[in-house]
């Protein structure tokens, strides 16, 4: 039998680029069965550049688009779960791209990717199609994160979305869902209506699902590293859901199962950030096999 190891390497990009790249996570995935994983609902757009074989992309979000394969694959927020099925091995580096960064790397709002999957190169160019060529041959993860931040430096200019929706955005997210559309309207300087309709025109979704998304990505969050003794209910509390009833309503139109099921069937993701040291000024490097991998117990109160 093949020993599984899990290698996750998180990066700060460069300057210009951090008021809207969180993160780069370096990611190598050995000794895994073949099997299909769940590409989640997050606040980060997807973006990935794979290392080696295609993103096999089996099932979109959107039931229209057809299944694809891709070098590196750019997608907007989502509300739905895309199914990508993946070999024993995967390799590659997540972009943790906020919304408000579409602007500024592709030209248009996030809300022109809604719920769509496309490969980066059709996006912005050649430029697109050098960040997956230079990666293939570059070693040494600090190597491919200068790579990401020269060739997606090269692309960002000052483009941004109205400061009134980059406030409510950035509020969202650092209510962790729990803000209401009232308040965001309010500070805003905005009616409802109109935040709602300037929202979804620059992000692909309304405030309030946009609140859904956020409080969904810390509740999985959560319950993955929970130790046994914290409950599903005391998770759905700490998150802002009415009961455990409400959570599992979310994860069902969210990620289209429950979260057990969701627990129990899914594989190392590169969209769980909590696996590596978030937050750190430095690159994390971190080794670790199936049976001993560190855990976060969630704050609950």
């Amino acid at each position: 039998m093949v020993e599984r190891c899990e290698e996750w390497v998180t990066g700060v990009p460069g300057p210009s680029l951090r008021p809207f790249v969180e993160s780069y996570c370096g990611y190598r995935l050995t000794g895994f069965p073949p099997a299909l994983h769940r590409g989640l609902p997050s606040r980060h757009m997807t973006f990935i550049v794979s290392i080696g074989d295609d993103i096999d992309v089996v099932a979109q979000t959107d039931p229209g688009q057809p299944p694809q394969h891709y070098g590196c694959v750019l997608s907007g927020l989502q509300a739905s779960t895309a199914l990508i099925s993946h070999g024993s091995d995967q390799e590659g580096v997540a972009v943790e791209l906020t919304p408000l960064g579409s602007r500024a790397l592709f030209g248009m709002p996030a809300g022109e990717l809604w719920n769509l999957s496309v490969e980066l190169g059709d996006v912005v160019g050649p430029v697109g199609h050098e960040l997956w060529e230079r990666l293939q041959p570059t070693a040494g993860w600090a190597h491919r994160f200068a790579v990401c931040d020269a060739v997606l430096g090269a692309l960002a200019g000052d483009r941004e979305p109205a400061p009134e929706l980059r406030f409510a955005w950035e509020a969202v997210v650092a209510s962790s869902g729990e803000v209401s559309v009232g308040d965001l309207a309010e500070e805003s300087g905005w009616s409802r209506q109109h935040l709602t309709r300037r929202f979804r025109g620059e992000f692909g979704l309304s405030p309030k699902l946009a609140a859904r998304v956020v409080r969904f990505e810390r509740a999985q969050r959560m319950l993955r590293h929970a130790p046994p003794f914290v409950s599903v209910a005391q998770v759905a509390a700490a998150c802002g859901y009415y009961d455990q009833s409400h959570l599992t309503r979310d994860f069902v139109a969210l990620a289209g199962c429950t979260p057990t099921m969701l627990l129990a069937g899914d594989v190392p993701s590169v969209q769980d950030g909590s696996r590596v040291g978030a937050g750190s000024s430095n690159h994390g490097h971190h080794h670790r096999d199936n049976d001993n991998r560190p855990v976060a117990v969630p704050h609950l109160p």
